[in-house]
């Protein structure tokens, strides 16, 4: 099959490497088009190895066809429209995934659209509400609120009735889309202070930090009494001068997750909490995919450069 190969120092390029092998519990799914996440970018720099036994092809995301499932399987049929989670190998024709990560695509929805789903709603999951324990009425902050994870995390959050939403972005067209999608106040950092525009309106309950660094202590001065703080990624870095005062004053709780190197029974149990609580919402259109661009894979290389300057809304895809 085809896929897009890392080399040191190199652009991406489209190369012939042998088939996946399936699994008692997998599906192998013909890849039509495959997100992109940061982690890829990690990965192709040497500092996010996949786990023990995952392809080594880029690519944590997929939507396509179903064209052989494993002898245990029997929640999918050769045929089925689906997108999945996977361990690694969505940059390819062919990509395998645990049959307790994959989730059906609505009718009406493209293959493009439904690649930005699965590894932003399940990290939403898997951190503001399973760690984080969102509830209705709950003020909630997210940063990079257009980023893939971040338009997901406005509408997952919406849907549960949040009190007031908070967003930060790098600019006033996006802190508009934060809106659009369920934003009470769209915060552009590089012209506010977001930890006096949150504490001027109520605090935040839950934060989802993707950016570390000296947000880690400004996270702490935005959090309400007993919040909690959800850190998935550390952009600006893993190091802070911080004051734990205030954490032990007003209680709070400081998380942080990861998603790849979970068992296949905790993913399947995201996948399904996922399922029940928001699937119907987005067979209806209530959360919808934010496409911002769709490469073919024989231009990933243009693809990860894209996201390398973060000036996309929503998700970046190839398509085969």
């Amino acid at each position: 099959m085809q896929a897009v190969i890392v080399s040191d120092n190199s652009p991406l390029t489209l190369g012939t490497v042998g088939d996946p092998n399936v699994g008692d519990t997998d599906v192998l799914i013909e890849v039509k088009a495959a997100g992109l996440n940061r982690a890829d970018l990690m990965q192709r720099a040497g500092l996010y190895p996949p786990p023990p036994g995952a392809s080594d092809i880029l690519g944590l995301e997929v939507a396509g066809v179903v064209v052989e499932v494993g002898s245990a399987v029997d929640e999918w049929l050769v045929g089925d429209r689906v997108c999945a989670l996977l361990t690694g190998g969505g940059y390819a024709d062919l990509a395998v995934a645990e049959a307790g990560s994959v989730f059906p695509i609505p009718t009406d929805m493209g293959f493009a659209e439904a690649a930005c789903l699965p590894e932003a709603m399940m990290t939403v999951w898997a951190n503001v509400f399973m760690r984080g324990v969102l509830q209705s009425g709950e003020s909630f902050l997210v940063h990079g609120g257009t980023s893939g994870i971040g338009v997901m995390a406005l509408q997952m959050a919406r849907s549960i009735d949040a009190g007031t939403i908070f967003a930060t972005a790098g600019s006033d067209e996006k802190t508009a889309v934060c809106r659009d999608l369920g934003a009470t106040h769209g915060i552009n950092y590089r012209t506010n202070d977001f930890v006096a525009v949150v504490q001027a309106n109520g605090g935040a309950d839950v934060i989802l930090d993707m950016i570390g660094g000296d947000y880690i202590q400004r996270n702490i001065e935005a959090a309400n009494l007993n919040g909690r703080i959800c850190n998935i990624a550390f952009q600006d870095g893993f190091e802070a001068n911080v004051n734990f005062g205030p954490v032990l004053v007003k209680r709070l709780i400081l998380t942080a997750t990861t998603l790849r190197a979970r068992t296949s029974g905790e993913k399947r149990a995201i996948r399904d909490a996922v399922q029940s609580q928001f699937w119907d919402d987005v067979t209806s259109g209530a959360i919808r995919p934010v496409l911002d661009t769709a490469f073919p894979m024989e231009q990933a290389e243009q693809a990860h450069q894209r996201l390398e300057t973060g000036g996309h809304i929503g998700k970046i895809v190839l398509t085969r």
